[in-house]
């Protein structure tokens, strides 16, 4: 049995830091495990300029503990008339990494996002032409269509269409949460990969539902039935490099979560590495852990891979029922429960 696993430090592909006191919160979370992050843009207002993408990161920046090594990647929140210009200066300057279509109203403060997706068939070819990686958020909003469908829909009403008007252009289809994601992005071509967050491969639907309503298992895209869950860790671990890793880590405070209209997102940032590693020996898959968490991303978005190195070693950890934030109290992933893994030093 192993009982300590050391790896190139990893980075987390897709996470939320918000903004103001809960993203200087959180940062030192994330920045304790990650090499770099790619950080969504969804504020308020969102982050659709080079200009507020750069301010942005310097206020991320100002947050990471002292000693600490950490890079926050810009992504810019693609809406029906995005600069197209703007966004090409952004990348070539290093502003931006990516960018991200929400389909408009998909998730939290979404409301800018895309009304039409062929709308923004231009800034996808200035896109493919400059080498500029699209990060996706794949949902469906028509009232008609059940939440539980919502990905799979989004696949054969856009994505299909994008891949195929733009075969160069390189794709991030986000938390995937559906084996008809998987089916999708292991049929696509090289251009065309997939972050997974820890809580898809944890959890089904029952989770938010059995018991009474559990809203710190309620995020977005919502988590589905168990033949899901289990595709989605046998894509995990399978050691394609088609798939890495994504937290979709999403700060909201206990108030927001437990009200009448609970908050969407899961806030596993405290615990990520720990919660990813303990999936991975479940599925006796440790030798493809360094890939999932520290190779695929930085080798689809063509960055090079982090040159220190972390060490997880097998042992208890229990995760706190709840976390001090901004004076206020945050539930993190896992509360209450044990992890058998936990980083060394």
């Amino acid at each position: 049995m192993t009982d300590t696993l050391t790896i190139r430090r990893p980075d987390d592909w897709h996470l939320h830091f918000r903004d103001g006191d809960i993203m200087r919160g959180v940062v030192p979370y994330t920045a304790r495990q990650f090499g770099r992050a790619i950080v969504m843009p969804n504020l308020t207002p969102p982050v659709t300029t080079s200009a507020l993408a750069a301010a942005y990161r310097e206020r991320i920046l100002a947050a990471v503990p002292e000693g600490v090594s950490f890079t926050p990647l810009m992504t810019c929140y693609l809406t029906d008339t995005t600069d197209a210009d703007d966004l090409v200066r952004g990348a070539a300057t290093g502003v931006f990494t990516a960018a991200k279509l929400y389909p408009a109203n998909a998730t939290t403060n979404s409301a800018a996002g895309v009304s039409d997706v062929e709308r923004i068939y231009p800034v996808l070819a200035r896109m493919e032409a400059e080498g500029i990686v699209l990060c996706v958020h794949g949902e469906v909003t028509d009232h008609d269509i059940d939440v539980f469908d919502r990905e799979a829909e989004f696949i054969e009403r856009h994505l299909r269409a994008i891949v195929n008007a733009f075969p160069a252009l390189k794709v991030v289809f986000e938390h995937i949460t559906t084996a008809d994601a998987v089916a999708f992005v292991e049929s696509a071509s090289e251009n065309v990969a997939a972050t997974i967050t820890p809580q898809h491969l944890h959890i089904n639907r029952n989770a938010m539902l059995v018991g009474g309503i559990q809203p710190h298992n309620y995020c977005l895209p919502v988590a589905k039935r168990e033949t899901h869950r289990l595709a989605l860790r046998n894509a995990a671990t399978s050691g394609s490099a088609k798939f890495f890793l994504g937290t979709d880590s999403a700060p909201h405070l206990r108030s927001a979560k437990e009200n009448a209209c609970g908050c969407a997102g899961i806030f596993n940032a405290p615990f990520a590495l720990e919660s990813y590693l303990t999936v991975f020996d479940q599925e006796e898959a440790l030798d493809a852990f360094e890939g999932f968490a520290s190779i695929h991303g930085p080798a689809f978005y063509g960055l090079p891979v982090n040159e220190d190195a972390i060490t997880l070693e097998r042992g208890s950890v229990i995760v706190p029922e709840s976390l001090e934030l901004v004076g206020e109290e945050i539930v993190p992933f896992h509360a209450g429960q044990t992890l058998g893994w936990r980083m060394a030093g």
